[in-house]
């Protein structure tokens, strides 16, 4: 699809946004309202484009008024390309392609998924050219489960909360051979998004048949990332630690219960074992969404939230889906050294329910000896009932409830001393961040390493998902907080100035979708969290997961 050229852009002369400052929050009153007269006297307004409507605009779905917000409904049209008209004043120095992935469809033909983390994944990409300039556009990844789903108006393929039915005994032992193979697992890769250090793109889900290659320009999709090693296993981390240097991931291990950590090099498809860690808490290894790392380590989470065979056999979804809640067998942290492989620390702490893990780093003595690994998270209070919040029936059913489950930042303390156990603590007091935190991003420069800032989505309440953007100050414990009426952001996130020498000099960048059906991309100030530009897309967006930025050169 072509573009749509624009005579010139929107620029804002004075593009301070008015805020009610109260406890932290910065409620922004939305200016360019289309109710609004846009020359008022507080605006001045020169350039202004031509308005041309894009080539085609996807249709929405009809549903009732309270299920009709753009993040959990599909958009209709696979892919669009166009210009967006910017407010306010775009960076100089922002040249590159911010990238999301995330679930772009949730129904085909007459099948509705259930669940946030089921759609089939779609990429939206936002290019900031040096003239200021957005070019924007979105795309359906062409994987085989979204392909096969298409072609037959049915699910084919497992995903994360539901199973094609069997139509028979006969079909149901026929769909447990493909289980165990492998061949019934989804490969709609809508979580992560990833530059490698070669510089291929790559996006990821939970199987790692779900490993994808996109074009960043035009959103194809390339083909498979398939792994050149004989390592196996049908599961991964969603979450792998991605550097120019390297390329580190946890492949579980569900029959001999327990973590291989393993390592890639740029260039390469070949994944090398750096070392194994077994699981100290029973029959199954627990969910690893994400993990993280130091200069010298890894840090191997075993949550009380296992993976259940009993669950991945039945037809029908259980409660927890293919997990299962089992805090009798306890909690740990695994301390595992990027050059021999050896396990450094591995110490039982309190029970924790976490999808992201946000930062970790070492401590050391006078003497530069490592005391203990810092690792921070967004912690939901061991509470696995967040993960039935996310089904689309209780996110399309608002009515003003605060039902949205607590989280916090956790900070867990796992020491070198040979201590059996570690801690974790809340690192402020959690309504600083309205008592919801999650998909956070730091300033890349400082991953495995001491921090300050991290970027965060946070709840202004009554909610029933979060509806903030939050800047989390882990030194002052204080937390600055931007939202709007009616609004879903998704994960912020952090790119850093060229040249800064300050940890938070640089640009937060969030999709946001609106209740009454739109969206639009939006800049804050890395270090005043105030808005500084944002440009609206001339339709929807539904609820995206990560993202990732690709520099110009």
């Amino acid at each position: 699809m072509g573009l749509h050229p624009r005579q010139s852009l929107v620029k804002v002369s004075n593009n301070k946004s008015v805020h009610n400052k109260k406890e932290g929050w910065y409620l922004r009153k939305t200016f360019f309202d289309s109710k609004r007269d846009r020359t008022r006297d507080h605006l001045m307004i020169s350039n202004v484009a031509s308005h041309q409507s894009p080539a085609s605009v996807p249709e929405r779905e009809s549903c009732a008024d309270h299920r009709n917000h753009a993040a959990w409904t599909s958009v209709k049209q696979e892919r669009w390309e166009g210009e967006l008209v910017v407010e306010g004043e775009i960076p100089s120095w922002l040249n590159g392609t911010y990238l999301r992935n995330g679930p772009g469809v949730w129904h085909i033909g007459e099948f509705n998924f259930g669940h946030l983390f089921d759609g089939y994944a779609m990429l939206v990409k936002v290019h900031f050219e040096k003239n200021g300039r957005l070019i924007a556009g979105h795309r359906q990844i062409e994987t085989e489960a979204y392909k096969a789903a298409k072609k037959n108006k049915k699910l084919c393929y497992r995903e994360f909360s539901v199973s094609p039915k069997p139509d028979n005994f006969l079909a149901y032992v026929g769909e447990l051979a493909k289980l165990f193979s492998g061949a019934s697992l989804t490969d709609n890769a809508n979580n992560g998004i990833y530059k490698l250090g070669d510089g291929r793109i790559v996006c990821l889900t939970e199987t790692q048949k779900g490993s994808v290659i996109v074009d960043p320009d035009t959103l194809d999709t390339l083909g498979k990332f398939e792994y050149s090693d004989p390592l196996g296993g049908f599961i991964q981390s969603s979450h792998p630690i991605v550097t120019d240097d390297e390329f580190l991931t946890l492949l579980p291990d569900l029959l001999n219960p327990g973590y291989l950590v393993v390592r890639m090099e740029p260039g390469t498809n070949e994944r090398k074992v750096i070392g194994r860690v077994n699981c100290r808490g029973g029959s199954a290894p627990g969910w690893v969404h994400s993990f993280m790392m130091t200069e010298h380590y890894v840090v191997v989470p075993e949550m009380p939230l296992r993976y259940s065979l009993q669950s991945l056999l039945k037809a029908e979804p259980s409660a927890l889906y293919q997990f299962e809640w089992r805090p009798e067998r306890k909690a740990f942290l695994h301390v595992v050294c990027k050059a021999s492989g050896k396990i450094a620390a591995s110490v039982e702490v309190p029970l924790y329910m976490v999808f992201h893990f946000i930062n970790a780093y070492e401590e050391k003595d006078k003497d530069g000896r490592v005391i203990a690994v810092i690792a921070d998270c967004c912690e939901h209070n061991a509470d696995t009932t967040i993960i039935e919040t996310l089904s689309l029936k209780n996110l399309r059913s608002f009515h003003g409830q605060d039902v949205l489950p607590d989280a916090r930042v956790g900070r867990f303390t796992i020491p070198f001393d040979g201590s059996q156990f570690g801690k974790l603590e809340t690192v402020m007091d959690p309504e600083e961040h309205g008592r919801g935190v999650d998909m956070c991003s730091i300033n890349p420069a400082y991953l495995g390493k001491k921090y300050r800032y991290a970027y965060a989505i946070g709840a202004k309440r009554p909610c029933n998902f979060p509806n903030s953007l939050t800047k989390l100050d882990l030194v002052k414990q204080k937390a600055k907080n931007w939202c709007e009426e009616g609004i879903v952001p998704s994960e912020p996130l952090f790119v850093a100035r060229p040249g800064a020498t300050e940890e938070d000099d640089g640009v937060v960048i969030s999709m946001i979708s609106e209740r009454n059906g739109g969206a639009y991309v939006v800049l804050l100030d890395g270090s005043t969290f105030e808005e500084i530009a944002r440009a609206r897309f001339p339709f929807g967006l539904p609820y995206g997961f990560h993202g990732c930025w690709v520099p110009e050169n």
